[in-house]
C-alpha cells in the first residue's frame, strides 16, 4: 500500500509541488512558534537565583546632588533606621534593583585561559543575599570579615565560573577586571547557581557581584532592598517613606514591592510575544485555508479516477483512507525537507543557547504533531466527499 501511494505521489509531483510548499511553510512557522514558546517556558520554570517575594525596592532620587556626594555614614543611618521598623527583617544596598532593565557590563580576564570574558556586574552590600533570599551554592556571601581585605571579594554565578575556570573549581581563585584603565584583582568567595535579575524569561548570562562597603567603596549605590515580614500590605509604604525622610528629607524615594516590579516586567515581555503569536497564528490559519483549498482542488480533479476505482470494486472506506494517507505521506515528505533545513541551526550554533539539541527535538516533535493534525483535518472532508461519490456519478463527471 505504501509503495503504491509513493508511486502515485511521485507521478503527481508537479501537482503536489504547491501543496508541499504550503506544508513546508506551515511546518517552519509552527517550528519557530514552538521553539520560542518552549524556550520561554523552560526559562520561566528555571530559578532566577533569588526569591524576593517579601522584598521591596527603594530607589533614592538625590535630585540635583551628585551620587558621589552621599556620605558613607548615611548608609549606616538608613540601615539602622529601617531595621527599627517592626515590619523590616533585613536591609541591603545594590547598584540597581532586580526586575528592571538596568544592567552594567565589564570585561574580566581569566588567569587560566588568558581570554577576556564579558560579564554583567552589580555591587551589593552584606545584607543583599538575605534581603533577596538568595541561596549560595558554594562558599559564602559577603560579611564583615571582608572589610579591608587586600583583594576585592566577589560572588559569581556558575556560568561565569565555567567560562573563567573550565574544568576547575572557581571557589577561592582570583582573576582581574579592568575598568577605565584601572586593573583590580578579584577573589571568588561564593558561587550562586544563577542570577537572572531582569525577569524570569531572561536568558542566563555571566554575572559577578562585588561587595559594596560605604566606607571603603568609591561608588555610591542608590537602591535599597528592604525585606519585610510576610503579609505586609502596601499601606506600609507610607510609614517606610516617612522613616526614610527622617534620614534625608531633601531626597525623594521611589518605593515598589519586587513582586509588583516582577509582574510589570513579565507583562512587558509577554505583550510582544503575544503580538507575534497572533500574527503567526493568522499566518498559520491562512496556510491551513490554502492547504484545504489545494487539497479540495486535487480531489475534484481525481473524481473520474475515483469513479473508476469504485467501479472495479473499491469500497468507500478504501477511497477515504487513500485520500487521507496520501495527504499524510505528502506531509511527511515536506516535514523531512523542513527538518533537513532546520537542523542546520543547532548544527552550526547560529542561535547559540537559544536553540540547543534538546529544544530542537522538542520543537520538532511538537511541530510534526501539529502539521500531521492540520493535514488530517484538511483531508477529512475532501476524503469523505470523494468516498461518497457513486461510481456512475463519478464516471460521468466532467
Amino acid at each position: 500500500m505504501l509503495r503504491h501511494l509513493m508511486k502515485l505521489t511521485w507521478k503527481r509531483k508537479s501537482r503536489n509541488l504547491m501543496l508541499s510548499l504550503e506544508i513546508l511553510l506551515a511546518f517552519a512557522i509552527v517550528f519557530f512558534i514552538a521553539a520560542t514558546a518552549l524556550r520561554n517556558w523552560h526559562l520561566y520554570r528555571e530559578s532566577t537565583g533569588f526569591g524576593g517575594a517579601d522584598t521591596w525596592s527603594v530607589k533614592i532620587v538625590t535630585g540635583d546632588s551628585k551620587d558621589e556626594s552621599i556620605p558613607a555614614d548615611v548608609y549606616d543611618t538608613l540601615r539602622r533606621g529601617l531595621l527599627a521598623l517592626p515590619e523590616v527583617r533585613e536591609v541591603g544596598f545594590v547598584s540597581y534593583s532586580p526586575y528592571t532593565n538596568s544592567t552594567w557590563t565589564t570585561d574580566v580576564k581569566s588567569p587560566q585561559t588568558g581570554a577576556g570574558v564579558e560579564t554583567n556586574i552589580i555591587e551589593a552590600s552584606d545584607g543583599v543575599a538575605a534581603a533577596l533570599d538568595m541561596p549560595i551554592a558554594r562558599g559564602r556571601w559577603f560579611a564583615a570579615q571582608d572589610e579591608g581585605a587586600a583583594v576585592q571579594p566577589v560572588v559569581i554565578n556558575r556560568l561565569l565560573a565555567a567560562a573563567m575556570f573550565p574544568g576547575r573549581d572557581a571557589l577561592g581563585r582570583q582573576f582581574t577586571q579592568t575598568d577605565a584603565g584601572v586593573t583590580r584583582t578579584l577573589k571568588v568567595v561564593g558561587i550562586v547557581d544563577s542570577f537572572r535579575h531582569r525577569h524570569p524569561l531572561m536568558a542566563p548570562v555571566n554575572f559577578v557581584m562585588t561587595r559594596f562597603a560605604p566606607h571603603t567603596s568609591k561608588s555610591r549605590v542608590r537602591v535599597i532592598l528592604v525585606k519585610v515580614a510576610p503579609g505586609t500590605t502596601r499601606a506600609f509604604e507610607t510609614r517606610l517613606n516617612d522613616r526614610l525622610r527622617l534620614v534625608r528629607n531633601d531626597w525623594s524615594y521611589t518605593i515598589s514591592p519586587l513582586s509588583a516590579m516582577r509582574a510589570s516586567q513579565m507583562k512587558e515581555q509577554l505583550v510582544p510575544l503575544a503580538a507575534v503569536s497572533i500574527i503567526a497564528a493568522f499566518m498559520l490559519a491562512m496556510v491551513a485555508f490554502g492547504l484545504f483549498g489545494v487539497l479540495w482542488q486535487n480531489t475534484t480533479r481525481r473524481i473520474p479516477e475515483i469513479g473508476l476505482r469504485r467501479a472495479i470494486g473499491a469500497r468507500a472506506g478504501d477511497i477515504y483512507r487513500q485520500i487521507v494517507a496520501e495527504q499524510l505521506l505528502l506531509s511527511s515528505v515536506a516535514i523531512v525537507a523542513g527538518l533537513v533545513l532546520l537542523v542546520q541551526l543547532p548544527l552550526t550554533g547560529a542561535l547559540g543557547d537559544s536553540l540547543d539539541w534538546r529544544l530542537f527535538a522538542e520543537a520538532a516533535a511538537l511541530s510534526m504533531a501539529m502539521i500531521y493534525l492540520l493535514s488530517l483535518l484538511c483531508a477529512l472532508y475532501p476524503g469523505w466527499r470523494a468516498s461518497r461519490l457513486s461510481p456512475a456519478e463519478a464516471l460521468h463527471y466532467e
